[in-house]
């Protein structure tokens, strides 16, 4: 099924092992390297004292015991449970500072993420699911935050446990010590041949697991659509196929991971048998003592212990990689449409808007415009008509440079908007789409969206203008009263009130009106059309309408189709011409009778 398909496309797994990711990755670890260096020398101190233990036991089996010497054994014993303390102390001082390292990562990463998916362009949104996004800002920056800094912390320290193990071994017994060491070869030949599998299973989780929030995300905004066409069986089907993806797929890298540990234990286990053997049979001549046995014992089981965490650290460091390389791919995205080198302010818009053999498509080799030229002079009100995916949302999307043109030129008052900053530019247009989104929160905070320091006085002016005063006062709180998540509580009808109110509020030099009244009813339009005419008058205006009994009246109207303007004029001068604008607006009238 189409559908199911669409959500088990999964992302490209055959890409090798990028460096850039940590490299980029290391520029949030940079922010806190004192701290991470502090924890450091923390965990050293505290790893230290702990190894001090087995010379201690050694010292107590062969001299203190042997020798009934009790002050001997008591200090010794003593000197145990402080270097205990210690190490415990060190420890708990250094989790402290790093879970304060890791929640500063994590709120870096996810600051610079939510800010760089503000400038991505609208083609980005088209693209992908929003769950796949969501997932990245969420979930993957949770995990990846405790691989950049404990991981990091913990590798080094384990590095500098096996070193001062080496020593202090060496110290005790150099034979004992090289029968230890015959066990690094194997285990570097075992963490090579399982490296790659591993990665590669966390990598198809990560998928998994985006495709299955990108269809949660998309089914519980559409859930009213789903009980509509009773599509509650199928749904569930197709979440439990995904589901099921993702059970297989985090059990096969589980199924990984577990070799890991029994690999090195088995090492671990035959390396202290050989201890043991060897040992016995140097005791037996004389030449090794039963304390010197231990101790090389006791130091064995911790050689092996930072090379087992290294190699969980190892198993999360792969786990996470798959997260860390979706995060700056992210980061990575290109922000296409951008303000250009040394652009400038857009000054006060006057409103003379031209097109300039204007091409564009949204996918190579398909193009939506082509070469399409026009000029509105200020103060204009312009109607967009035509058939649907004709470019007629296309063309006020260009206005608004929420795309580039492929070719050609969009000047606002003679000057090339992709030359100008795009705050300086949308802040002086105001648009209104088919689909009026609203933000959780009051009526109110909705509607001062795109004018913060709008007085109460204003904010009511604007919705009255509009229609919206009477059925925002009749609400429980007015203005005040909270809105759900996409205005769950709000009529189709009354969130473009809203929508209109916020947009007025703006006082735009530029007004867009894609399909703007298609979800209020007729009775609502005749009264807002009062406000809109008034709305209108000295500022330039671009109207896509359906119902073309609505734009009558607009000064210029264009027919868009086959990637061009084929008629312009007003409406009586193109029914008189009888062409694609005149069997149109007849078609609807027939409909409606």
């Amino acid at each position: 099924m189409a559908e199911k398909n669409t959500y088990k496309q999964d992302e490209r797994l055959d890409e090798p092992f990028n460096i850039r990711h940590l490299l980029l990755a290391s520029a949030y670890i940079k922010r806190y390297l004192p701290k991470m260096v502090l924890a450091l020398l923390i965990s050293a101190m505290g790893a230290a004292a702990g190894l001090l233990a087995p010379i201690f036991t050694q010292k107590a089996i062969d001299d203190a015991i042997p020798n009934a010497d009790k002050p001997y054994l008591f200090l010794l014993g003593g000197l145990l449970v402080l270097v205990f303390a210690v190490s415990v102390l060190l420890g708990l001082l250094r989790s402290k500072l790093m879970i304060r390292v890791s929640q500063s990562i994590i709120y870096d990463i996810r600051k610079d993420l939510f800010a760089h998916l503000q400038k991505l362009p609208f083609q980005y949104y088209d693209d992908r699911p929003h769950g796949k996004i969501l997932i990245r800002v969420v979930n993957y920056v949770n995990s990846v935050s405790d691989m950049l800094s404990n991981g990091l912390i913990n590798v080094i320290l384990e590095m500098i446990n096996l070193i001062l193990i080496i020593i202090f071994m060496l110290i005790v017994d150099v034979q004992m010590t090289l029968v230890v060491m015959c066990g690094v070869p194997f285990l570097a030949a075992f963490l090579f041949w399982i490296k790659n599998r591993q990665r590669r299973a966390w990598q198809r989780v990560s998928n998994k697991n985006s495709n299955l929030n990108a269809y949660l995300q998309e089914n519980i905004v559409g859930a009213r659509i789903t009980q509509i066409f009773a599509r509650e069986d199928e749904n569930a089907k197709i979440f439990a196929g995904l589901a099921d993806d993702c059970r297989h797929t985090w059990m096969h890298a589980v199924r990984c991971n577990n070799l890991v540990w029994p690999g090195i234990d088995a090492i671990s286990v035959c390396i202290r048998a050989a201890i043991f053997i060897s040992g016995m049979i140097l005791f037996g001549q004389g030449a090794k003592s039963i304390g010197t046995i231990l101790a090389i014992s006791s130091y064995s089981s911790r050689f092996w212990q930072p090379i087992m965490n290294m190699g969980n650290i190892f198993n999360n460091f792969l786990n996470n990689m798959a997260y860390l390389e979706r995060i700056f791919e992210t980061l990575g995205e290109p922000v296409t449409v951008d303000d250009v080198k040394d652009a400038g302010e857009m000054p006060p818009i006057k409103g003379a808007v031209s097109f300039r053999d204007v091409c564009f498509s949204y996918e190579p080799g398909k193009e939506i415009l082509h070469k399409v030229s026009f000029d509105v002079k200020p103060g204009m009100s312009v109607a967009l008509v035509g058939p649907t995916g004709a470019g007629k949302s296309t063309i006020v999307n260009l206005i608004s440079r929420f795309y580039n043109v492929d070719s050609g030129e969009v000047l606002i008052d003679g000057q090339d908007i992709s030359q100008v900053t795009l705050a300086s530019l949308r802040s002086q247009m105001g648009i209104m789409m088919q689909d009026s989104f609203i933000f959780s929160g009051t009526i109110k905070d909705n509607i001062l969206y795109g004018k913060l320091d709008a007085t109460d006085e204003e904010v009511s002016a604007a919705s009255k203008l509009v229609c919206a005063d009477s059925f925002i006062q009749g609400m429980s709180d007015g203005y005040n009263t909270e809105v759900k998540e996409r205005g769950s509580l709000l009529s189709q009808g009354q969130k473009q009130l809203i929508s209109f109110a916020r947009t007025v509020l703006s006082d735009p030099a530029i007004l867009i009106l894609d399909e703007a009244t298609s979800s209020i009813d007729v009775q609502t339009e005749k009264a807002l059309q009062q406000g809109l005419n008034s709305m209108l008058k000295g500022r330039t205006s671009f109207i896509i309408a359906h119902r073309l009994s609505t734009i009558r009246g607009c000064d210029l109207i264009m027919y868009v189709n086959d990637g061009g303007i084929t008629e312009a004029g007003t409406h009586d001068e193109l029914m008189a011409k009888k062409g694609d604008y005149y069997h149109l607006y007849t078609s609807q009238l027939e409909d409606i009778a």
